[in-house]
């Protein structure tokens, strides 16, 4: 009996070495396009780790910034059109293939939209050499052609996320009203154009995150024996896009009012409600869940204190954009991040310890800069330096682990 056992764990010791040498990475710089999620995934993360720093840099004045732009309004634009447009491009070309069955992007075209988006970053980050209309066309010119690769199959197909293309159409519009803000010499409606911006995103967040979530923990629990029933009450679903197309709505025509901290209120309770279905806890020791429910968890988070900003008044729950957008948006890209670069290159759906710790750096990074202006004894640019130290930590974590992911091949020696 004894002897059985020594021979089972040393075969146990011998398959997780085999797994361990299969997975670990061998990099081949033209496995950089070999499918979609690849070179979008990379750039986001690595924009994410430089542009973060550079903005608390430049806030502190430690650092000068290469635009003319007024700084708010390039950190933002610069995290919405540079970070979340990359992990959003890299998504959709990864799972556009996925729903319709049609062959993956790759090669020469994919290499070409991905300079046209790095193209675009350095414009910016050096737009005071120069013409504003040379960088706006630049940057304009990226969502048409990502729409140009993902249309075809999902038209063609009649598939129902082409939905995802409106979402595109809207975004680039918000783009295209900042830079006529940016023109105009109206740094208010170029700012009102990221926060509407903002608000798209969301949406998706709140339609993507809706399937996935729910299907991820589903499988997840199953291949670990856990028989466990998600709950789907009719409407909820429904109810939480009405919701978030309400906020969009109600952001265009009465941003900052109290028409939108009553659609925020009802926002986030219809949204936290939709969350108490997925059976968060369940999940709580599979890392590519839980980090799922985290993300998600910032919606009602994020709106509830946007309604007591707009209807209380209270001024400790003022910072509810960075809940929503480094808690939900942010932590959302991260998870899919992850989660996609393991799949999609044959390895173990199984997060790192490195890995768990972007997750709970991020976390920290979100809860320091939404509270820690009223909570923490220190001056708000501290607050924000820390907050920022954080969040590249996360992100430099990210790339540690998965930049040689990314750049080599499967390592189960398929195509991708």
């Amino acid at each position: 009996m004894f002897q059985r056992k020594v021979d089972v764990n040393a075969q146990h010791a011998t398959h997780y070495a085999a797994q361990d040498r299969r997975d670990r990475p061998s990099i081949t710089p033209g496995a950089l396009f070999g499918y979609g999620f690849r070179p979008f995934f990379l750039g986001a993360g690595a924009l994410a780790l430089l542009l973060v720093p550079w903005w608390a840099a430049a806030y502190v004045g430690v650092l000068p910034l290469g635009t003319d732009w007024a700084p708010p309004l390039w950190h933002g634009h610069e995290m919405l059109f540079g970070f979340l447009a990359a992990a959003m491009a890299g998504f959709m070309l990864t799972a556009v293939p996925n729903w319709t069955g049609e062959r993956g992007f790759a090669g020469r075209p994919l290499a070409l939209l991905a300079g046209l988006w790095l193209l675009a970053r350095i414009a910016i980050a050096t737009s005071a050499l120069w013409p504003l209309p040379a960088v706006a066309a630049i940057d304009l010119a990226f969502l048409p052609a990502l729409a140009a690769f993902v249309a075809p199959p999902l038209v063609h197909k009649g598939n129902r996320n082409a939905v995802l293309l409106l979402v595109l159409v809207a975004l680039w519009t918000t783009n295209a009203a900042f830079y006529w803000g940016m023109w105009r010499g109206d740094p208010a409606q170029a700012r009102h154009s990221l926060f509407v911006g903002i608000d798209i995103v969301l949406l998706l967040v709140t339609l993507i995150g809706g399937r996935i979530i729910p299907a991820f923990t589903s499988a997840a629990l199953k291949q670990r024996g856990v028989s466990v029933q998600l709950r789907a009450w009719p409407g909820v679903t429904a109810l939480a896009l009405v919701g978030m197309v309400a906020v969009v709505g109600v952001d265009i025509l009465h941003p900052d009012g109290e028409a939108a901290g009553v659609v925020a209120a009802a926002v986030a309770a219809v949204q936290a409600v939709r969350l108490t279905q997925w059976r968060a806890l369940a999940a709580r020791r599979m890392p590519l869940v839980w980090v799922l429910h985290l993300a998600y968890l910032w919606l009602p988070i994020g709106f509830a204190l946007k309604a007591l900003a707009l209807l209380g008044g209270w001024s400790w729950a003022q910072f509810y954009w960075h809940a929503l957008t480094i808690g939900a948006a942010a932590t959302m890209t991260l998870a899919v991040m992850t989660r996609a670069s393991l799949g999609h290159t044959g390895r173990a759906l199984v997060a790192a310890r490195p890995t768990v710790w972007a997750y709970g750096l991020l976390a920290m990074a979100t809860a320091v800069r939404v509270f820690g202006p009223h909570c923490l004894p220190l001056p708000y640019a501290a607050v924000i330096v820390l907050a920022a130290s954080l969040w590249s930590a996360a992100f430099g974590l990210f790339i540690a682990v998965y930049a040689p992911i990314l750049l080599s091949p499967r390592v189960d020696g398929k195509p991708g």
